[in-house]
């Protein structure tokens, strides 16, 4: 098959390339793709949440093992999960690219083609964007714009002493689905010791390239009334989450190892790689599962929802941040996840 080389469409060629059958669909997006600005019109009764993601080749993912099509799901995803985190309703998005030489045409179709799928599935308006050379690899920057009534937006900082700490989903499964991968590129890059196994283990590989933002908990939460005080996606470790909330609210937690949700391929993965289920859940990142907390008096509305798991409390901030392990025991809780500026 004859690839297309970028230059010869141009960069504003590209971009009609890639956008001309975009339709908008939501009624606050006026104006998108083909002018100096976005236009966008909303009511006096919401508010506007506004969220940016940046993704480098060679920190965020590697194309080694991410097909580009998962990667634009995934991208826009993570944005998603960002203004789901804050109790809104993403509407539209931004999109812009960093390309480099060794990429043409097909290839941006492919990541364009993951980018509008999740779109689609969210039902998201695509309103503008940018491109440029890169001389570093791919780069991807995405802003997301979402809505929330007034009143309705909730943050890092209102979690209440003896609030119930609750996640949405499993954790793990996508550091799991990473270190597979990893596996995978070993036995690429020639080293024959390591033998991969995708078999049985389709669930961690979804989890880690085709995460979804989880819509469907915010709408189910408003549906039953039940308003979080304090919430959070999982990117980058429940502990992480966790102890930024505790801080921000100026609280402590308990939670409670035997009631952290695992998947079964997660802990049969954990087991053969050697690795400690419960260190993968806590700070493994990439879930994009919700974090919140409830009132105590929300609690048989939390226990009678599916896909919902009660994991622990909020306490006193001179308590600390603990894990209650299976046996009993006390460890206090670090963030040990992903973080982006170390060396």
């Amino acid at each position: 098959m004859n690839k297309t080389p970028i230059s010869t469409l141009g960069e504003f060629g590209l971009i009609r390339h890639l956008t001309e059958n975009i339709e908008l669909k939501n009624t606050s997006s006026k104006y998108g793709i083909g002018d100096d600005c976005a236009v966008l019109e909303y009511s006096d009764d919401k508010q506007v949440l506004i969220t940016t993601d940046l993704l480098l080749e060679g920190v965020h993912f590697d194309l080694t093992y991410v097909p580009l099509k998962h990667l634009g799901y995934k991208a826009v995803m993570v944005n998603l999960s960002d203004i789901y985190a804050m109790n809104g309703t993403p509407r539209q998005i931004t999109i812009s690219l960093g390309i480099s030489k060794r990429f043409d045409v097909e290839d941006l179709e492919e990541l364009y083609a993951g980018m509008r799928l999740a779109c689609e599935s969210h039902h998201v308006d695509i309103v503008g964007g940018d491109t440029t050379s890169s001389y570093t690899g791919l780069t991807i920057s995405i802003t997301a714009i979402g809505d929330t009534p007034k009143g309705k937006a909730v943050y890092r900082n209102g979690a209440n002493e003896t609030d119930l700490i609750c996640v949405s989903g499993n954790l793990g499964a996508a550091y799991m689905g990473l270190q597979l991968l990893e596996r995978e590129k070993s036995v690429f890059m020639g080293e024959n010791n390591a033998q991969p196994d995708f078999a049985g283990k389709e669930y961690l590989l979804e989890r880690q390239l085709k995460p979804e933002a989880r819509g469907d908990i915010i709408r189910r939460l408003s549906e039953a009334g039940i308003q979080p005080t304090a919430m959070m996606d999982i990117s980058d470790g429940l502990s992480s989450e966790l102890i930024h909330i505790c801080k921000q609210s100026d609280k402590g937690c308990r939670i409670y190892e035997e009631h952290i949700p695992l998947d079964y391929q997660t802990a049969v993965m954990a087991e053969e790689l050697n690795m400690n289920v419960t260190t993968c859940a806590l700070n493994g990142g990439e879930d994009y599962e919700l974090l919140f907390t409830v009132p105590l008096t929300d609690h048989e509305k939390i226990a009678a929802m599916k896909d919902i798991r009660l994991i622990g409390h909020i306490t006193k901030p001179e308590l600390g941040c603990m894990l209650i392990t299976r046996d009993g025991n006390e460890m206090e809780l670090k963030a040990q996840g992903w973080q982006a500026l170390t060396e």
